[in-house]
């Protein structure tokens, strides 16, 4: 394809991302994974029934006496997974530079619709870093934008040799991940970088990225989100912990062999991890958690990384964080719901189905329960069953947040101040307690609303403001 030529295409002839699934794994001695399309089937009916059985058990242990021991038992065994999240040291550390003389080819890719504000800055950024130039390409996948962004475009490809384009015309479905699907087979890349609009990293990011791939299990590498307008208002600044105490946590479950899982801005994947998968699925609407879980049912692993980060912009306001984090958390449980019988199965091998257990009870489990227990603790005039589990997530979630915030400012040379760490700390715990609502009321919709595929991106202001609108329904 000739440089900087702008291909229009709302055609998949070149790429079959179902297709792509039936590649040949007997190296990996497993059978293939699910097509897309056959795992979403039946998500509300199994959505019902996960709701049905969390909602029935939590009222029958509160029927008999032994129940409240069940749960002590559990949590103590949460309790032992916790100190082992917190004791262990990072596995990642050791990866600083590449061996060898050539270095591997890289594909990063964004994938853009009406980006005015923030594309100009993104493709400068991503043009000027500290790699071979002849190594590395740029795609930005033009979603058949209405504001000056094809203009931009074509005129920020004329001053960068790395910077290729594909326009997409109206009715090019999939969201993103359609996006991604499409300019895949106009790659080159071993590696295969996402970013958002909105991104920002420093120069040296794939001199520090790349060696971790010298690791022949690993699939991915995401790197920590950090939220930009992090000074903003008490909802940015609770995304900024928030950000930090997910990428400690994933680090440390990486490290003691349990699961880390993709952001989808500022992950790196493998390319031929990500076509033995088959490329993004455009059925789901959060395509980085459900390429998470294929990668490691596909036996890779992901590794998750404090520094360097990725800046992105954080929503302003209570409404928009509502609606993304409804998105997210209704996306990381279609995952669940569509992959769940290679997941009882063990097909991701012990150390981690049980790492993943106890993220999923902590994450969707315990505020699904939190409705029947409060009320069955005010029918019966008891103390909730499920407070030493909650308090135990609470404290190891509290924990983290400092031990994340130390680490990070570490990294950058920067005073560990306690004061500071702990009211940070503090202020990120009350944050985080949106999550209980909001993935309460996600659970119990999936269950009774009939399936619908809805694709929302979050509007960028160049650092000043971020709302979410829907692309299409």
């Amino acid at each position: 394809m000739p440089e900087n030529s702008w291909p229009e295409s709302n055609s998949y002839n070149e790429f079959d991302p179902l297709e792509s699934l039936w590649v040949d794994i007997v190296d990996a001695d497993l059978e293939p994974l699910p097509r897309y399309g056959e795992g979403q089937v039946n998500r509300r009916r199994r959505a019902a029934i996960a709701l049905g059985m969390i909602w029935g058990g939590t009222i029958a242990l509160h029927f008999f006496s032994v129940g409240i021991w069940m749960i002590w038992a559990f949590t103590t065994l949460m309790g032992v997974h916790a100190l082992r999240l917190l004791l262990t040291q990072p596995r990642t550390a050791a990866a600083t530079t590449w061996e060898g003389e050539d270095y591997p080819f890289v594909s990063l890719l964004v994938a853009a619709k009406n980006e005015e504000a923030v594309i100009t800055r993104l493709v400068q950024t991503l043009c000027q870093i500290d790699y071979p130039s002849h190594r590395y390409e740029l795609w930005i996948i033009d979603d058949n934008s209405s504001d000056r962004t094809p203009l931009l475009l074509e005129r920020l490809a004329k001053d960068h040799k790395q910077l290729q384009v594909l326009r997409r015309l109206p009715g090019a479905g999939g969201g993103k991940s359609g996006a991604l699907n499409q300019v895949l087979p106009l790659t080159k890349g071993e590696i295969i970088g996402v970013f958002d609009a909105d991104a920002e990293v420093n120069a040296d990011l794939l001199q520090r990225v790349l060696p971790l791939f010298q690791q022949e299990q690993v699939g991915a590498v995401q790197l920590r989100k950090n939220i930009i307008n992090g000074n903003t208002n008490f909802w940015t600044r609770g995304q900024q912990v928030e950000m930090v105490v997910d990428a400690y946590f994933q680090q440390q479950r990486v490290a003691i062999g349990g699961i880390g899982e993709l952001r989808g801005n500022g992950q790196f994947v493998r390319r031929r991890a990500l076509e033995r998968c088959g490329g993004w699925n455009e059925q789901t609407i959060t395509d980085d958690l459900d390429l998470s879980l294929r990668l490691h049912l596909d036996q890779w692993d992901i590794e998750c990384v404090l520094e360097p980060a990725v800046q992105e912009e954080g929503v302003l306001r209570a409404m928009a964080l509502w609606h993304q984090r409804n998105r997210w958390s209704e996306g990381g449980f279609q995952s669940y719901l569509d992959y769940w019988q290679l997941l009882v199965r063990n097909r991701l091998g012990t150390s981690k189905t049980l790492d993943l257990l106890m993220f999923w009870t902590i994450k969707y489990f315990l505020p699904t329960a939190a409705i029947p227990d409060f009320l069955m603790s005010l029918a019966r005039n008891r103390p909730p069953l499920f407070l030493p589990l909650t308090s135990l997530t609470v404290a190891l979630s509290f924990i983290g947040m400092i031990r994340g915030l130390q680490q990070v400012r570490k990294a950058n040379n920067e005073p560990v101040l306690p004061l500071t760490t702990l009211m940070q700390a503090v202020q990120g715990t009350l944050y985080m307690l949106h999550w209980f609502p909001v993935v309460a009321s996600v659970t119990a919709r999936m269950s009774v609303r009939p399936k619908r595929l809805k694709w929302v991106k979050t509007v960028h202001q160049g650092a000043t403001e971020s709302i979410d609108v829907p692309l299409e329904g």
